[in-house]
């Protein structure tokens, strides 16, 4: 399911035109965002759990070269799934 889908799926369900329902599935989208940029974790009950975790600075190897180098310490955004969608998916 791509962003037009889930936009869509959203209307028929709460009964939005499609231009609300965009809106509204963009809200949540960018709120989730600007919480984990603040550092914040987002836990919807049921569904699950969005936070940024942080990885260590480490040494790679350039697969043409061979040659080590460092790989910079990054943070990413993780999802864990609820235990309700778990049980939903299977």
């Amino acid at each position: 399911m791509n962003k037009t889908q889930l936009v869509e799926a959203v209307a028929a369900a709460a009964g939005l035109k499609k231009n609300e329902a965009e809106k509204a599935v963009n809200a949540v989208t960018s709120a989730i965002a600007d919480a984990l940029k603040a550092g914040e974790k987002v836990q919807i009950i049921g569904f699950g759990t969005f936070e940024v975790k942080s990885r260590e600075a480490r040494q790679g190897r350039n697969p043409r070269t061979g040659e080590t180098l460092t790989i910079p310490a990054s943070k990413h955004p993780t999802f864990t799934a609820g235990k309700a969608l778990k049980d939903s998916v299977n």
